[in-house]
């Protein structure tokens, strides 16, 4: 994360990077002798990389317990749906200019809305017989997925040339207007979140084993799977709320953690956040360093480097076969 600050259109010294941070953090020492590497620093680049972390580590730690909740090693909050709705609810404010309704934080709210309503969708349409049917959410969030993806899309077709550019960019995910803001509440929803995933560690284990074991074992499989349900799209539409649709992060973080450590969800959840923070941090200091001045959308380098890891997966799986 040092590293992070440090590197951009202008370089930074790390020791100046540290003594910047450090004096904001404890105020030790006196105030920079520099006023514009202080704000460079503290103001701009710092909030970037705090919250690309933060929002790694949710959305990796997402995707590993969606994976457990039904069953499908290519669960993550795309695949079910949720960040669909986040991205229409984003769109709509966008392009209909309702972020002035709530004073400049519209697209942020209206994309927690849009994830929280296609978790509810989802929620509601995967059941059978009062019970969640880890292939019926899966197909659910399909589904609505591309319904609201088509939403999208005919909202896409009415923006102004502009609102185009900017709806594009928000979709393909970045952290470039991150600000100090931003940062306070989505840090403790991610921490939060997480550690209560943490703590059912010990009943996904045992959902790994098949609803009837769970079963026998004691375990309320219906009511943990909506907990983790309500758990997910929170987290989900919390992240994805300040940093757009950043996609690949949920399925390869968690899988390079059970390749190195195993599936062992007391150690796999705090694992796949820290690889999560880590990963996108290097992702977002691609992105502000590959095409100086310009930066990329976080979205199109975590599929470039999220396909060909899935391609050497499964080659690797024909392989053990």
């Amino acid at each position: 994360m040092i590293v992070a600050i440090s590197v951009g259109a202008v370089t930074i010294p790390i020791g100046d990077v540290w003594g910047v941070v450090l004096h904001h953090v404890t105020g030790a020492g006196g105030a920079p002798a520099d006023p514009a590497l202080d704000q460079i620093v503290w103001n701009f680049r710092t909030p970037r990389v705090v919250l690309a972390a933060v929002v790694g580590a949710g959305l990796a730690v997402t995707g590993a317990v969606l994976q457990t909740v039904v069953s499908n090693p290519l669960a993550d909050p795309v695949v079910l749906g949720f960040s669909y709705g986040a991205t229409l609810g984003a769109v709509l404010v966008i392009t209909l200019g309702g972020g002035t309704l709530l004073a400049g934080f519209g697209v942020s709210a209206a994309a927690f809305l849009g994830a929280v309503a296609a978790g509810a969708l989802v929620f509601a349409l995967g059941q059978r017989r009062g019970r969640l049917a880890p292939v019926r959410l899966v197909l659910a969030g399909v589904a609505i997925g591309y319904v609201f993806l088509s939403a999208t899309s005919y909202v896409q077709l009415q923006a102004t040339p502009t609102e185009l550019r900017t709806v594009m960019f928000w979709m393909l995910g970045s952290v470039a207007g991150a600000t100090w803001d931003q940062v306070p509440a989505v840090t403790a929803v991610v921490l939060l979140t997480t550690a209560l995933l943490a703590l059912f560690g010990r009943r996904l284990n045992v959902l790994l084993a098949g609803d009837e074991s769970a079963t026998a074992l004691g375990v309320d499989v219906n009511r943990l799977r909506a907990a983790l349900l309500v758990l997910s799209a929170l987290l989900t539409g919390t992240v994805i709320a300040v940093a757009g649709g950043i996609g690949f992060v949920g399925l390869m973080i968690p899988h390079l953690v059970r390749l190195t450590t195993g599936a062992d969800h007391r150690r796999l959840v705090p694992l796949t956040a820290l690889l999560g923070a880590v990963y996108l941090v290097l992702v977002d200091l691609l992105s502000r360093t590959l095409d100086r001045p310009n930066e990329l959308p976080l979205g199109i380098l975590t599929a470039l480097l999220g396909a060909p890891f899935f391609l050497w997966l499964l080659h690797r799986s024909k392989g053990l076969d």
